[in-house]
């Protein structure tokens, strides 16, 4: 496997297959949506239309399925930009 280094820019980080279809499938049972519909580059709140109290439920359901815990202090808009970057947020929370 060879990585790209955009001068300037680390490289991005290697997420679990794993813990983006968890994050796929949480986004699908909390939004109520085809898990199909939902691709690591889908916009949360642009495209699916997440809000403040999904989000809250979306982490609960993330806690619950991956044994994981999340400090609200960390969780920052950037976080939430797509499924690619929760799932980095997730994965980095995971592997602790």
């Amino acid at each position: 496997m060879t990585e790209t280094i955009v001068q300037g820019q680390p490289p991005a980080p290697v997420v679990d297959e794993a813990v983006v279809a968890s994050v796929r499938t949480a986004l699908a049972a909390v939004l109520k949506r085809d898990v199909a519909t939902i691709t690591p580059d889908t916009r949360l709140f642009d495209d699916l239309g997440l809000d403040s109290t999904s989000v809250l439920e979306l982490l609960l359901e993330l806690e619950n399925e991956l044994g994981a815990e999340f400090d609200p202090d960390d969780l920052e808009q950037r976080h939430f930009e797509t499924v690619t970057t929760l799932s980095e947020y997730v994965n980095e929370h995971v592997s602790r």
